[in-house]
């Protein structure tokens, strides 16, 4: 006899960062694909955040910023690789992540609050990326954070020799 394997639901958090220049449609449209990929595979939305426009550790496609967002659900076997394939797809997506918070989770005992789980609509401020120049990065232009540092340079500062080495040179015994 053969017996039906039954899979547990798993708790998941992805992270996934969009393009610093990305407008509110573009953003609703990547969090509505993944919406509906996690409906169509049976799973649950349980949160989603809007965390905003933020500094990334390390450039990303020459981007310094990005638009972070927050996504918890509940699922079963392929719907992170689902999701993950889907970002992936995506032109606005610069990077993603997902983590297995819970490995046994009862997916019916799962509560979901309908304001966790609307999307804030993106709201952000068009911004110029300021661009470092190559001088200024290699530190032969000063910025303006910096205080200036005046230094005359001095006859001292040419001479080889001690004052005192000279002196001896030029008296004759």
């Amino acid at each position: 006899m053969a017996t039906a394997q039954v899979l547990k639901s798993k708790e998941y958090e992805t992270i996934y960062v969009l393009r610093p220049d990305v407008d509110a449609d573009t953003a609703e449209k990547v969090q509505g694909r993944v919406s509906e990929v996690i409906g169509r595979d049976a799973g649950t939305l349980v949160k989603v955040e809007a965390w905003g426009r933020r500094k990334l550790a390390y450039p990303v496609n020459k981007h310094q910023k990005g638009v972070y967002v927050y996504v918890k659900y509940v699922g079963r076997g392929g719907l992170v690789q689902e999701i993950e394939r889907n970002l992936k797809l995506q032109d606005a997506v610069l990077k993603y992540q997902t983590v297995l918070i819970a490995s046994d989770v009862d997916a019916a005992a799962v509560t979901v609050d309908p304001e966790e789980i609307k999307f804030a609509r993106l709201e952000l401020p068009a911004e110029e990326e300021e661009k470092e120049s190559r001088e200024r990065a290699l530190g032969l232009i000063e910025s303006q954070d910096q205080p200036r540092r005046e230094h005359r340079a001095t006859e001292d500062d040419f001479e080889d020799e001690p004052a005192e080495a000279k002196k001896d040179e030029e008296e004759p015994s």
